[in-house]
């Protein structure tokens, strides 16, 4: 069954994280690389200085890169 794996992390590199809600794709997905969460600007933190519900504190979210 090809597609149902989970990726594997290039040697060296950290192992991916938990997904978030901003995420647009799992971490560590082929095509995919991190940048910063819109909804917090990059601070991991909403209103009040909750974590941010988007990135879950970590001021970044996974997105899709290139473009077909």
């Amino acid at each position: 069954m090809a597609g149902t794996e989970a990726p594997t992390p290039r040697p060296g590199a950290a192992p991916p994280g938990p997904a978030h809600p901003g995420d647009e794709a799992p971490p560590g997905a082929p095509g995919t690389g991190e940048n910063v969460c819109r909804r917090c600007g990059g601070t991991g933190r909403a209103e009040q200085g909750q974590p941010c519900p988007a990135c879950g504190g970590t001021g970044k979210v996974t997105v899709g890169i290139g473009g077909a």
